[in-house]
């Protein structure tokens, strides 16, 4: 079995995860700052922040995937949210490099993109990983500068490094509330009305730890529809009506594009709040 480590993976996103490659005969290491609520897997409670402690965790390891961070803006003071993120990336990412590990898969974030999509509307719709870079929060700049880390650091090590801009993440429990997105579509605007459920994130995470690629790259990962039950056409005539919509999306279609995801990856979102709600 390959020994897989997983920062951050007691976890919303981290649970799924380590939960899905031992369903796949991985060997899973948990790495995180807090104790799983349910213990699948051997777990170190460790600090990331401290690059001898990323060395460790690492140790005997064929690849990382990274998922310990603050999580999302607002939670944090901006500096506290901004140093955690770039400096627990950059010891992982380093210490990967450092003990030969195979690669790095780590969660970026589709608010790289511009979210909540007030000071800047989207360019186009769907978003797909060609539109332009607009962090709002310090949380966003330190997800798209650590994506240049890791082109940076590929071009040093030749390790592939994967990054995955997770949308809003879903556990089933979630969708309860969707129905009460609907009536106004401006409250879920900030993100183009995506989510993803965590068990895609857990899909796309090995996917991404299987692809034959390299160099480091970036993709969109989100369910393969929106939350609401409203078409697009009425959801960006409403709220974006200058933002052009493509032609031949679907009326529910995601419009945070998965199709880089399904065409390097092979992700495949398999789950929506419509077998829920």
């Amino acid at each position: 079995m390959k020994k897989i480590v997983v920062t951050g993976g007691s976890g919303k996103a981290g649970r799924a995860v380590v939960k899905d490659l031992l369903d796949h005969s991985y060997e899973v290491l948990n790495v995180d700052i807090e104790p799983p609520a349910e213990r699948l897997c051997p777990f170190i409670q460790s600090d990331i922040t401290q690059l001898g402690q990323a060395y460790e965790v690492l140790e005997n390891a064929v690849a990382v995937v990274h998922l310990a961070a603050i999580p999302a803006p607002g939670l944090q003071p901006a500096s506290i949210t901004f140093n955690i993120n770039m400096t627990s990336t950059y010891n992982i990412f380093s210490a990967a490099m450092a003990l030969g590990l195979e690669r790095i898969v780590w969660a970026s974030s589709e608010t790289t993109l511009g979210l909540p999509f007030d000071r800047e509307q989207p360019a186009y719709a769907p978003i797909d990983e060609e539109h332009p870079l607009y962090p709002e929060s310090s949380y966003a700049l330190s997800k798209v500068l650590s994506e240049e880390m890791a082109r940076q650091m590929n071009r040093w090590s030749n390790i592939p490094i994967l990054g995955l801009r997770f949308s809003n993440i879903m556990e089933p429990h979630d969708y309860a509330r969707f129905p009460g997105f609907w009536d106004d579509a401006h409250l879920r605007k900030w993100n183009l009305w995506g989510y993803v459920d965590a068990r895609d994130v857990a899909q796309s995470c090995r996917r991404a730890l299987e692809a034959a690629v390299q160099g480091a790259d970036h993709f969109i990962i989100a369910a393969g529809d929106t939350c609401m039950d409203r078409p697009n056409a009425k959801l960006m005539g409403e709220v974006f009506p200058d933002v052009p919509l493509r032609e031949g999306i679907g009326d529910f279609e995601t419009l945070l594009s998965v199709d880089k995801a399904r065409r390097i990856l092979g992700y495949n979102p398999e789950y929506s709040w419509r077998d829920h709600v």
